[in-house]
């Protein structure tokens, strides 16, 4: 079993933001964060998901994501995002990333699991430092998906 943390942040929405991960697996464990200029919460919270199934390297390995996002972890667990794919994203947001995410998906036996983002849960609390600190490195590069829609 792998278990997997996300967190993400934006000061302002949109604004810059960054995704926290905490992956662990056995007596591993690896962190990841990145930030973006100018993107929302919600694709940050979904891009920390991509990114952690990304980094793993055994498909077919059942993977329990923890999340505070209630839009990520209901999109999936209540199959609003079957609905969303069947009716070609008419009226939603974040197609690109939910495409992504779905493909990369399919790899895992996928399950997420809600906790209240600030409650004390050390891991979930981990991935927000990494996700703030993140979205307040100088420098930051485009969320591309997010910027299209915007420019």
């Amino acid at each position: 079993m792998i278990t997997i943390y996300t967190d993400g942040a934006s000061r302002g929405n949109p604004g810059p933001g960054g995704y926290g991960v905490v992956l662990k697996y056995q007596q591993h464990r690896k962190e990841l964060s990145e930030g973006f200029r100018l993107t929302t919460n919600n694709r940050m919270e979904l891009l920390a998901v991509i990114r952690a199934l990304e980094a793993l390297k055994w498909p077919g390995a059942p993977v329990t994501i923890y999340t505070d996002s209630r839009y990520v972890a209901d999109a999936v667990e209540k199959g609003w995002l079957k609905n969303w794919i069947a009716k070609g994203f008419k009226g939603k947001k974040n197609e690109d990333l939910w495409m992504r995410f779905w493909h990369l998906s399919q790899n895992y036996k996928v399950r997420f699991k809600w906790v209240r983002g600030h409650a004390g849960n050390v891991e979930n609390e981990r991935c927000d430092e990494l996700a703030v600190a993140a979205a307040l490195q100088p420098n930051l590069k485009p969320d591309k998906g997010f910027e299209a829609t915007v420019a």
